[in-house]
């Protein structure tokens, strides 16, 4: 096709020139970052976490410990970070110099109480300031606010309901976000209470609380802060299918606008959010990874696949996956599937082989090249090759009728 992208989206009435926003958190704590991310090219910032000036905000390092995996670096990333350390005096003037000298960036701020005239002043302050929309944290994985020690306001329905009410009552003019945990047993449940409560939508969802290891020398959990650590907010691409997940639960059965956050590190993953029914697509652990720069990557990755796609729009992908997703007794039982192996691209890893073997159905056998071969017989198609194969054409599959 030809002729531009639109790559603009609007969410509760906010315009982002594209869908790519830097989350709460460390890249969104110092004004200048902020700046420099704008500059870059980022279409929005939710500022780190604030509170009134009563909050006592005492933070600990080191704060990160990171989830690596054979030769990857940080797979995961844990930390036991809490709620910025800038108050709401010092947040509101930040808010009021980024709108000054970017004003058609959006600038987004998170919110946490201790009670109801806190979040309510907070959102009053923040709206005089000039704020583009307000989230609030019900999910921080130290706890916040809940009836039972240590315990999110988004792991109770009930409390979720009323906290997001106070939040909604005071703000005149914009539109309100709760940030919700998928640490709970219903996420449709809480998705409901949000919705009820009037706020506007939904960010789906924070990071999962996590013990990120143990030094086996010297028994100290990461990240040791004098030999003793605590639970991490645990984030990065391991969190991506659990955030798929919830997305995708609360696009299906609540109804409301989401704003997508957990996991992704690639345009790729803001094209899953988006199919699964995220209006836009927050970033924070692949920003802190590799920098503000990825927006380049972002942006060009998008528009290039828009175009193949055939696709004008960006908006256009919104839910586009959500018919595709049913419950297990729906998915069709009239036809099985057998791998195949394109002996041209095998590289003679023995992966598929040991993993059917020792992991699946003994379906494969190797030649006297090295070959993987396929017993059809024994193959029930179950996915274990073709998962473990680092060449993604070799192993495919060939369609067989039933009967």
């Amino acid at each position: 096709m030809t002729g531009k992208i639109d790559l603009s989206v609007e969410l509760c009435g906010v315009k982002f020139s594209n869908p790519f926003v830097l989350s709460a958190g460390p890249p969104t704590d110092d004004v200048e970052m902020v700046k420099r991310a704008f500059e870059a090219g980022w279409a929005g910032a939710i500022l780190k976490t604030t509170s009134v000036e009563s909050e006592v905000v005492e933070l600990v390092y080191p704060m990160i410990a990171g989830l690596d995996f054979e030769d990857k670096k940080v797979i995961g990333l844990g930390n036991i970070d809490l709620i910025s350390e800038h108050h709401i005096d010092e947040v509101e003037g930040r808010v009021a110099e980024l709108k000054s000298e970017f004003p058609d960036y959006v600038v987004g701020a998170s919110i946490m109480g201790a009670r109801k005239e806190d979040w309510q002043t907070l959102v009053r302050r923040l709206e005089a300031a000039g704020v583009d929309l307000i989230e609030c944290s019900f999910s921080c994985p130290q706890g916040s606010m809940g009836e039972k020690p240590g315990a999110m306001v988004a792991q109770d329905p009930k409390l979720t309901r009323e906290v997001a009410s106070w939040v909604k009552a005071a703000a005149k003019r914009v539109p309100i976000f709760i940030k919700i945990t998928p640490q709970v047993a219903d996420i449709v449940e809480i998705g409901r209470a949000v919705k009820e409560s009037g706020a506007d939508g939904i960010t789906a969802s924070n990071t999962i609380p996590a013990l990120m290891g143990i030094d086996i020398n010297s028994f100290e959990p990461h990240p040791s802060v004098d030999g003793k650590s605590t639970y991490s907010g645990y984030s990065g691409a391991a969190i991506k299918p659990i955030t798929l997940r919830v997305i995708a639960e609360l696009a299906k059965h609540v109804g409301i606008p989401i704003s997508g956050t957990g996991g992704a590190m690639t345009w790729q993953d803001a094209v899953e959010f988006m199919l699964v029914g995220a209006g836009n697509v927050q970033f924070c652990t692949a920003v802190m990874r590799n920098g503000y720069r990825i927006i380049d990557d972002l942006k060009d990755g998008i528009t290039d696949y828009l175009q193949d796609k055939g696709m004008s729009s960006v908006s256009k992908l919104i839910g586009l996956a959500l018919p595709k997703i049913v419950m297990h007794p729906e998915l069709p039982r009239d036809y099985k599937v057998v791998a195949q192996v394109n002996r041209k691209t095998c590289v003679k890893d023995d992966l598929c082989y040991i993993a059917c073997r020792d992991g699946g159905h003994q379906a494969i056998e190797l030649d006297e090249e090295r070959l993987p071969v396929i017993d059809e017989e024994k193959c029930v198609g179950c996915g274990l090759c073709v998962t473990v194969c680092p060449v993604w054409d070799c192993i495919t599959w060939k369609r067989v009728e039933k009967g």
